[in-house]
């Protein structure tokens, strides 16, 4: 089933543009608009017959009607006033007077931010600090652990010889004890 058809127009110079298609969208395309003339106001939909005729007789074909007849264009612009000439002798009273410079805003405060890394380089010290501590508190550790170890070793060597003069001793008394039994 085919789309029904809508009459739609907007102004192009002199002329008005009619065309008959099933969409704003398709309408803004045979035109060639960029952007939505619907939204802004310039485009609209005819509900008039006698407009209507013309563009729905030739569908999806843009159809150019003149607004207005030649000698109405010139008589509108006869109407408009031409262009003053600029005087030189006059000083210009129309322009503006000129704009006071606005004070530049002041520059954004690095409070926070001196703060801010204050605060980490002084945690960062401590941090440092402690860990040093714990290094010389490891470093005596070490000697300390080399010290006893060499220390037991030491002891161990005489227990170690406290028994084997003691097992021989006892050894030297177990075959003694079996010879007399």
């Amino acid at each position: 089933m085919a789309a029904k058809l809508k009459v739609f127009r907007t102004p192009i110079g002199f002329h008005d543009a009619y065309i008959a298609a099933p969409s704003q969208k398709k309408a803004l395309e045979a035109w060639g608009a960029d952007s939505n003339l619907f939204a802004r106001g310039v485009a609209e939909q005819v509900t008039d017959a006698k407009l209507m005729k013309a563009p729905l007789a030739q569908p999806g074909t843009v159809i150019k009607v003149p607004r207005g007849s030649t000698e109405q264009h010139f008589a509108a612009l006869a109407k408009s006033k031409p262009p003053a000439k600029p005087d030189s002798k006059k000083p210009d009273t129309t322009a503006a007077p000129p704009r006071r410079a606005k004070k530049p805003r002041p520059r954004p405060s690095r409070a926070a931010l001196d703060t801010a890394e204050q605060k980490l380089e002084a945690q960062q010290q401590a941090l440092d600090a402690k860990v040093a501590e714990l290094e010389d508190q490891r470093a005596g550790l070490k000697e300390e652990i080399t010290r006893l170890r060499t220390a037991g070793k030491k002891e161990q060597a005489k227990l170690e010889t406290a028994i084997v003069a003691a097992r021989r001793k006892y050894d030297a008394k177990l075959d003694q004890w079996r010879a007399d039994s």
